[in-house]
């Protein structure tokens, strides 16, 4: 009968939908959560220390009975600490591959609302890997042995010294690498001409109360992770800054 053939048209008609959706390419915002968690990977991959062992047996008395403790150093933060001994130049410039990547997702996503570009990201996240992470290890640790302590004096200098010498070079840096990576050199001048006193004031609106804190009160292994968690947010204006056209 004829609804008979209809409704077998329908089937395969919806069949034959199903199968084109399912072919179809992944949304950008699954694509950015894929590469975040692929990052994370890095990241946790980079940090675990396989051959980490038993720390010491330890021994405490309590008002009834001995009671042995032992402590197996297990855990993301005991893994990061191990690493931030043993390997931590690898260690900070892949927490700054890692923040710079999840900024620049954040960014593309939920600010600008942009079609996703995974190029744009692996820009961002190979500049954190490359030059922010190694940078900032040589640099806070030539200011840390030059001023060791954290006096308010020590401090006032060490926020001086990073936001008038380093903020520049380092933005300097960020921008010659963005045109550099996008394959246009000779838009690196006109880019630091137009888009650096900008960058250097967002810097210092940011930096300036953040490092007092951080060169007060952070350890000096820590520094480069406590820059990286506020980095999150300050980055997502680098991403806004250094993907804007040269005029």
């Amino acid at each position: 009968p004829e609804p008979r053939v209809l409704e077998i048209a329908s089937r395969r008609q919806n069949a034959g939908l199903i199968s084109e959706t399912s072919g179809r390419e992944p949304r950008p915002t699954m694509r950015a959560v894929s590469l975040a968690l692929a990052f994370s990977a890095v990241a946790t991959a980079t940090l675990r220390n396989p051959s980490s062992k038993l720390a010491p047996v330890k021994k405490s008395r309590s008002a009834r009975t001995d009671v042995t403790e032992v402590s197996r150093g297990g855990g993301l933060w005991a893994d990061y600490q191990s690493a931030l001994e043993t390997k931590p130049l690898l260690t900070k410039a892949t927490t700054s591959l890692v923040g710079f990547g999840i900024s620049d997702a954040l960014t593309q996503l939920f600010i600008e609302k942009i079609d996703f570009s995974v190029m744009r990201l692996l820009k961002m996240a190979s500049f954190g890997f490359l030059l922010h992470g190694t940078t900032g290890h040589y640099f806070y640790q030539f200011l840390d042995s030059k001023m060791q302590g954290a006096t308010p004096l020590f401090v006032a200098a060490k926020v001086a010294i990073d936001q008038t010498c380093w903020a520049p070079l380092f933005m300097c840096m960020f921008f010659t690498y963005m045109c550099l990576f996008e394959g246009t050199p000779d838009l690196i001048l006109p880019k630091i001409k137009q888009d650096v006193f900008t960058a250097v004031k967002g810097s210092w609106m940011t930096w300036i109360p953040a490092h007092t804190i951080n060169f007060a009160f952070i350890p000096p292994s820590q520094r480069l992770l406590y820059i990286n968690v506020i980095q999150v947010f300050f980055n997502m204006f680098m991403s806004v800054i250094g993907n804007k056209k040269t005029e």
